[in-house]
């Protein structure tokens, strides 16, 4: 998610600016190693699972707010440079509710993959209402690249169950890409695709987004709770599920994999 302020720091762009943090290194190993031990089915296969599904979480995190950065310092906001966002490193993309409390309570409830962490942008010196879009779509869209990518094996003729735990766990992380994809594209204030609609409202229009902004995605979610508008919104998924060719049996025996205290 991007964010709004309204002060830009001078300030040039110092050596490694855009260098991968050994944190986000950090959490790339543990994607890979526990993908491994998953797929050789080496030790607890469940804590395998649920450390793969986090690690590839946390990345698709760094990613999304790496996207708006980058698109926001290319746009003219360079002061995204001092604040780290350009490292991959999540300490950076630091917001209490939506970096942490938010995104891991939707995980660990095993259904909803929603992207925290917040690139503060300063929006006064981006320069074109085109450009201002662009920097709120570019998180989502990384989400649907993650999407496509984790799709891609489904479309080959390859034996999945010789490594069933490994490919359900995967299918789950790509359910997970999918409706982060799906939420984040939503028209609601305060989400990326409400926010890519915000440069083009008018003045009135744009205080009442405002005001509801801080609130918009609880509301999205405690509406989300209610069993008829939960079963719409997961039948909305499962249909482009199917449609990209994910399997949801495969992502529903992810789930179970990776939820290993039930």
């Amino acid at each position: 998610m991007s964010y709004r302020t309204g002060r830009r720091l001078a300030i040039g762009v110092p050596r490694g600016a855009s260098r991968p943090s050994p944190i986000f290194l950090g959490i790339l190993a543990v994607f890979l190693i526990s993908g491994w031990m998953t797929w050789a089915r080496y030790g607890s296969i469940r804590l395998d699972a649920f450390l793969f599904v986090v690690a590839g979480w946390v990345l698709s995190l760094c990613l999304h707010e790496f996207a708006h950065a980058l698109t926001a310092y290319r746009s003219g906001d360079v002061s995204v440079v001092q604040k780290g966002y350009l490292t991959l490193n999540p300490v950076k993309y630091t917001h209490t509710l939506l970096s942490v409390v938010l995104p891991l309570v939707f995980l660990v409830l095993g259904g909803i993959g929603l992207p925290g962490g917040a690139v503060w942008v300063d929006h006064t010196y981006i320069r074109g209402r085109v450009k201002d879009t662009l920097i709120s779509l570019a998180g989502p869209g990384m989400n649907v690249v993650f999407t496509a990518v984790l799709v891609i094996p489904f479309a080959f003729d390859i034996d999945m169950f010789a490594h069933i735990e490994f490919w359900s766990v995967w299918a789950f992380l790509a359910f997970l890409q999918l409706t982060a994809s799906v939420l984040n594209l939503m028209p609601i204030p305060g989400v990326d695709g409400g926010n890519a609609l915000r440069p083009w409202l008018s003045h009135d229009w744009r205080r009442g987004f405002d005001a509801v902004a801080p609130y918009g995605m609880l509301i999205f979610f405690a509406l989300l709770w209610q069993p008829s508008i939960n079963r719409v919104f997961f039948d909305v998924i499962d249909r482009l599920a199917e449609l990209i060719g994910l399997p949801i049996f495969l992502a529903s025996s992810g789930q179970s994999l990776f939820m290993f205290w039930r």
